[in-house]
């Protein structure tokens, strides 16, 4: 599924380098008309330069491929990227005068041609300089990988360790690997891979350890209670996939809320067992929207983020800024950021008045909290303004705009097993609960089904609805 996604992107990347060349080449032809010294200004009428326009895109998208400009970035360095580009696309070049040449095309200028090369260098440099210091960077954070619990540690295992090992673009990771004898325990399988534990504590193992995804590499009849072990990973929102046997027709679990679908992962063939939504296309648009809107929205909301960090300093002593851990995909921990509403020592102080909560379930909320700042905090809260600088989460690839509520950690303990599914999607500013009237009036369970139907039913017309919604309640000042 994530080497399906990554041929999506690799062709997004493709039209993206076209685009920029064909970007390069209306620069370069606008410079040598009207920006050159005026004895180089101008340009003949002779050669159609849209002609010229559409050989460079059909030549710069077929030599692009020959020369694996869109190879894995994970085994290369960027100078080594960089003069794999310049060899492009000077070999570009050399086709271009060719086929000019063929095609009888005469007077293109030369020195408009030179800008258009140098240009072209310099675009496609600026792109892949930004795709991999991206890459770079969230691969240190571990957001480009899915993390893999095998069950198994004999041959299938083995296999499917090596199919991950060949192909570390995928973006897989395995954690580990489980057995049902305990003797196993400690054992290296392959490649530095280990028995980590019994299948026994799978519970445990799936609510301690970031998993998306548990592999079944081993006959299933040898596993008691294996039907009782898929439907605990379903329950939570943990992916299943089983490396199949000649026994699977005797498999008779039939999953209450997850799709099944048959998979060649890596080249080999598994079935699927999936809670979440199988819209790829529509989920890389989503995350794109993610980036993209959050990134020009920063910008305008500088003006409201100063002014109420100045505010902030004025009304309270401490940080402008309040930081916090929260749980995201999957339980990955990170930092989330928000606008300080509360007093400095809100968080020590809690178990002083945890008698005055409202809510049910692991939660804690107080109308009226006396942690909270006079009337500034009343009032960011009421606006919703103290989310603002969860844009920054957002661009770090941590949040997405809709999505679940992060929840913090020790509220997930006392998660009971079906609620633990509402992080099989990556949390966000903003969801169903949120814009559901008299929010804070609804029970913990009321809100942990709106996010699960929210994740059961997503499309990006429920996004588009959820944001519309959540700028009325903004507006209207309805946020508690």
């Amino acid at each position: 599924m994530l080497r399906e996604q990554s041929g999506l992107i690799v062709q997004i990347h493709k039209l993206l380098d076209i685009f920029l060349t064909a970007m390069a080449f209306i620069a370069a032809y606008f410079i040598k008309l009207r920006f050159m010294p005026e004895t180089l200004r101008g340009l003949t009428t002779d050669p159609n330069y849209y002609i010229v326009l559409l050989m460079i895109i059909i030549i710069w998208y077929v030599t692009f491929n020959l020369f694996g400009l869109y190879n894995p970035y994970r085994k290369r360095t960027f100078e080594q990227i960089f003069w794999n580009l310049v060899k492009a696309v000077s070999a570009c070049m050399l086709v271009l005068v060719l086929c000019m040449y063929i095609a009888k095309i005469k007077d293109v200028s030369r020195i408009m041609m030179c800008i258009f090369f140098l240009l072209n260098i310099g675009f496609l440099t600026l792109n892949k300089g930004v795709a991999y210091n991206l890459l770079t960077h969230y691969r240190k954070k571990g957001f480009n990988f899915r993390n893999n619990i095998i069950v198994g540690s004999k041959s299938r295992a083995r296999d499917f360790i090596d199919a991950v090992s060949k192909n570390l673009d995928a973006g897989y990771r395995i954690s580990g690997c489980l057995e049902i004898d305990t003797r196993e325990v400690g054992t290296e399988v392959k490649g530095g891979i280990k028995v980590i534990d019994t299948i026994d504590h799978l519970e445990k193992i799936l609510f301690e350890q970031v998993v998306d995804e548990l592999v079944f590499a081993m006959p299933l009849k040898k596993i008691e209670k294996v039907e009782q072990y898929i439907a605990l990973a379903e329950e939570i929102g943990v992916s299943v996939r089983i490396i199949p046997d000649w026994q699977i027709h005797k498999f008779r679990y039939r999953p209450n809320i997850a799709t099944i679908q048959i998979d060649e992962f890596l080249g080999i063939p598994t079935m699927v067992f999936t809670t979440t939504s199988l819209k790829r296309v529509e989920l890389l648009i989503k995350t794109a929207f993610d980036y993209f809107f959050s990134a020009i929205t920063i910008i305008p909301f500088l003006p409201i983020f100063l002014v109420t960090a100045l505010v902030i300093k004025v009304s309270s002593k401490g940080p402008v800024f309040f930081r916090q851990e929260r749980c995201g995909l999957n339980g990955r921990r990170f930092m989330v950021y928000k606008f300080r509403t509360m007093v400095t020592d809100a968080e020590e102080r809690q178990d002083e008045i945890k008698t005055l909560n409202e809510a049910d379930g692991p939660v804690f909320k107080i109308r009226k909290d006396p942690r909270i700042i006079p009337y500034i905090g009343t009032l960011l809260r009421k606006a919703g303004l103290d989310e603002l600088p969860q844009l920054i989460n957002v661009l770090r690839g941590e949040m997405s705009l809709i999505g679940p509520r992060p929840p913090i950690p020790a509220e997930v303990e006392d998660y009971e097993i079906w609620q633990r599914r509402r992080l099989s999607m990556k949390p966000g500013l903003t969801c169903l609960w949120q814009t559901t009237p008299k929010r804070n009036g609804i029970s913990f369970n009321e809100w942990m089904n709106l996010d699960l139907k929210y994740i059961d039913n997503w499309s990006l017309g429920m996004d588009f609805k959820i944001l519309l919604n959540t700028v009325r309640a903004v507006i209207l000042g309805t946020g508690q």
